[in-house]
């Protein structure tokens, strides 16, 4: 099981890195088609107005999909923003309880953003809802990755809230750790 919910982090994240390469590509091709659009008005005098297609949308679509895609995946590698002040200066049991209010209240927030947005999702495939642009788009789709990306991160929370709860380290905490070593390790070379 360990092994399946980790590759669906890995996966997750590896989606939401595509998602941005997908938006690379459509701003190289929009602006590439400019520049020759350019150059033949330079020769010919005439613009033949190329371009890409709803390229705003579909840069919209992919970013929100890399942005809920990656949330599971920061999490379990310690990248979220987090507030450390207080929990720093906390020790054993309440360092614990505290770890455990925040997963639990993190699993809580997340199942419910993510039963929203299946709800969402349903009426928008249900009422055959589109994107407004040259190329109409059936928003069921943007927002099944927006839901995809919430019911994994749900599922990280649930994962490390039974870490926690069976006397083990979040995940992240590991990386954090190891961050913490390697800036001490650094400042001491300073």
């Amino acid at each position: 099981m360990r092994a399946f919910l980790d590759w669906i982090y890995r996966a997750s994240g590896a989606a939401s890195a595509v998602c941005l390469i997908i938006i690379c590509l459509i701003v190289v091709a929009q602006v590439g088609m400019r520049v020759i659009d350019n150059i033949v008005f330079y020769f010919i005098h005439d613009r033949y107005g190329l371009m890409v297609p709803s390229a705003a949308e579909f840069s919209g679509f992919f970013l929100a999909g890399a942005s809920f895609l990656a949330l599971a995946y920061t999490l379990r590698h310690g990248a979220h923003i987090r507030v450390n002040l207080f929990i720093r200066n906390a020790t054993g049991m309440t360092r614990r309880l505290i770890e455990l209010f925040c997963l639990l209240t993190g699993a809580l927030v997340s199942g419910f953003f993510a039963w929203n947005t299946a709800l969402m999702v349903l009426d928008s495939y249900q009422f055959h809802e589109v994107s407004f642009g040259i190329i109409p788009v059936p928003l069921w789709i943007p927002q099944g990755f927006m839901l995809l990306g919430l019911i994994i991160l749900t599922i990280a929370f649930i994962d490390d809230l039974a870490q926690v709860l069976a006397g083990r380290d979040p995940s992240y905490l590991h990386h954090e750790k190891a961050q913490d070593s390697l800036a001490e390790e650094i400042e001491g070379e300073i």
